[in-house]
Formats: structure tokens, sequence, C-alpha cells
């Protein structure tokens, strides 16, 4: 079987969950330390510290690579050795409506409440952590630089209660279809069942983002397309899923986000203007 394409998850990676525990989804990068030796010039300890933030960063990132890759011969060869099986979205609603099986939604709250198969059951590998403390503040901090404030992503955190809680709702010898918005997180999910005895596992390839209107029955606001979209990509209509959604509805969807582009542009405009203002009328005071 041909290997595996795996969708990008807003450039973090999902920690390997293969015979170890758990880590969180947004895993924040590790503290920089300053090293402990006593420097007379403030600039070398700050060069330091420059030092010392590069090299976690280069590091992180080569873990991310490490981990994925892993993960990735991991679920090549759940699917090469038939653990688990993979569905289009289309055969994913073939297999819902037709043979009434079970599917099993692991998307985040943010993502569950905008769209979701009708009778399908909602059971999150990784939910959106509201927590707002010293602890996850740094991963919050993360998320956002790292573009958490163009694809509105939110921080998220594994759920360490998943397998207990996929058990209390279906038996080892049932027929799960999992499914996730993009694919990534429910081969995880697909992993960690398949390790806990689940022997009919299906994975819907694409996740619910490859799915067209026609595919599987919605329920919810928006098309299941468009549920894992967010932040200022999403308001300004920048997102690809947006854009293909443009071409079928033509120009009143076009002309809708154009007209919130020059919103943002007179909003930012002004506001410029208003910092001159201000700054010109502080001056004025200090002179007098």
């Amino acid at each position: 079987m041909a290997s595996l394409t795996l969708p990008s998850l807003n450039a973090l990676t999902i920690s390997s969950l293969h015979g170890q525990k758990p880590h969180n989804l947004n895993s924040s990068i590790s503290k920089i330390s300053i090293f402990s030796r006593p420097s007379t010039f403030a600039t070398q300890r700050f060069q330091c510290g420059v030092i010392r933030m590069e090299g976690g960063e280069e590091d992180f990132e080569l873990k991310q690579m490490r981990d994925m890759a892993a993960a990735k011969k991991r679920w090549d060869a759940m699917i090469r050795e038939g653990k688990v099986k993979i569905l289009t979205p289309r055969e994913a609603g073939y297999a819902i409506q037709l043979s009434k099986k079970p599917l099993l939604d692991v998307r985040p709250a943010s993502e569950r409440e905008k769209a979701w198969v009708k009778g399908s059951t909602w059971v999150p590998i990784f939910d959106v952590d509201n927590k707002f403390d010293v602890g996850t503040l740094p991963r919050k901090v993360t998320n956002f630089v790292m573009g958490g404030w163009w694809s509105g992503a939110p921080t998220l955190s594994y759920d360490r209660q998943f397998l207990s809680k996929v058990e209390e709702k279906f038996p080892k010898d049932a027929e799960l279809v999992v499914s996730c918005q993009k694919g990534l997180r429910s081969l995880a999910a697909c992993e960690l069942l398949c390790n806990a005895g689940y022997k009919n596992l299906f994975w819907v390839q694409g996740g619910l983002e490859a799915a067209e209107e026609e595919d599987l029955p919605r329920e919810g606001n928006l098309p299941l397309k468009l549920a894992g979209i967010g932040g200022l990509s999403e308001f300004l209509g920048w997102t690809d899923q947006q854009r293909a959604q443009a071409a079928k509805e033509g120009w009143g969807y076009r002309l809708l986000y154009s007209a919130r582009l020059v919103g943002v542009f007179v909003v930012v405009d002004a506001l410029f203007i208003g910092a001159q203002q201000v700054g010109r009328y502080l001056q004025e005071i200090r002179s007098h």
C-alpha cells in the first residue's frame, strides 16, 4: 500500500502515543535557562540567552519532525497490516447510513460545535484547554504566536480519559468509523483504540474537511469543510476552503469578504491617524 499522505496540523504535531504517556498536542517550548555562571556584562547574558533560545527552538522543531516520522511509520504499518481500514468520506457515508456503523467524532469542541455528522458520537481525543493559569499560559502564548491568531486554532490538551469514555460507549467488537477534521488526530485515535483491543476500525481519510455536502448527513450551521477554520483568515475569507466555496457560490460570497477586507484597512488607517493625532496632542502639551 502506498505511503500515507498526512495533513498538517498548524505546525504542531501529535506527540507519540504508542507505548508511553501521552503529551499535550500544543506542548510548549522547553523553558530557556541562562548559564548560572555570573557574568560581568548584561550584554553577555543577553547573547547567552539568545543562543540558548535559538538552540531550544531548533531542538523543538527537530523533536517534532522525529515524532511525526515515528508516528507516520507506525500508522503506515497499522493500515498496511489491515488493523485499520481506509474509507473515503463518501464511503463513510454509505457505511453509516446503509450499514449502520457508528461514527466516532474525535474533534475538539471548537470544531464539533460548528458542524457534525448526524447521529455521530463525540469523544474528543484532544479538546480545547480552557484553563488559564501560570502552567497553561506559555502554551497558549506559543500557540498564538505560531499561527493561532491567523488560523483561530485553540490550545488543545490530550484527554487522558479518552479510552475509558470510548469503552463506555462501544464494545471492543464494534465496527467503528473514526473521523476528525483533517484525518490526523483520528489516526492517533485509531492507534490508541487498536492497542486497546478494538479490531474493527475504519479511518476516514482526509477527515470531514474532505467531505462534500452530499457525502455525509450533516447538522450544524456550517458545511463540514468549514468547521476547522477560524481566526483572521476565516474573517477575511482567505482559507482554501472558503475559496472553494466562493467558486461555487459566485460573486455574492466574494463581495462579502472583499467588503470585510476593505473594512479592516479602513479601521487600521483610522487607528494610525488617531495615534498620530494623539502623539501631536501629547507633544503640544509637553511643549507648553
